[in-house]
């Protein structure tokens, strides 16, 4: 299995890059081939997808969009050319939401995503999301408040919209006390 291949990206096309390393162009699916620019060098995240009759490399700018693909790969009914549209045309953030949101009509946006599909996404992932990115969008300066407040009992996406709207220069109480008035509305 693959973890990463840091290399020049030679191609791009409508759906994948050519990456070459040590003389070796690799085709790698990406969600969004023209973030790349050709004759640059990239560290690329793969994902190593095998089946009997194919075996294909998808890539990833960073570890946040590829762990959100395994997340949506692991959905039963959702494969790995459903889940890359689904980052292409939406933001981890918003997808993220939807879910959490239980927001069908966001999901059924996404190429091949039906009723059926969007509904099992929810089921699957609704609440084993949120806790990974509120972790890794903080800043340690709210790792302590962050804690106190699933401490008390709040969910994660409830303590990430909340965030936003704390001063991380004012002193634990000061910023547990405005989490907990914005929560409280």
């Amino acid at each position: 299995m693959y973890t990463y291949i840091k290399g020049i990206v030679t191609e791009i096309n409508s759906n994948y890059i050519v990456v070459e390393n040590s003389g070796i162009g690799y085709m790698v699916y990406t969600a969004n081939p023209y973030q790349f620019e050709a004759n640059k060098e990239y560290q690329i995240y793969l994902y190593q997808y095998v089946r009997e009759d194919e075996i294909s490399l998808y890539g990833f700018k960073n570890t946040e969009e590829k762990d959100l693909f395994l997340k949506l790969i692991s959905v039963k009914g959702l494969g790995c050319k459903m889940a890359l549209p689904m980052l292409a045309t939406g933001s981890i953030d918003g997808i993220i939401d939807a879910i959490e949101r239980e927001n069908i009509l966001y999901l059924k946006k996404f190429p091949k995503i039906g009723d059926k599909v969007a509904r099992q996404i929810i089921l699957d992932l609704k609440g084993k999301l949120v806790s990974n990115v509120v972790e890794a969008k903080n800043d340690s300066e709210f790792d302590e408040l962050v804690e106190v407040l699933k401490g008390l009992g709040y969910k994660p996406v409830d303590i990430k919209r909340v965030l936003p709207h704390i001063n991380a220069k004012d002193n634990i109480e000061t910023q547990v006390k405005e989490a907990l008035k914005l929560l409280l509305k």
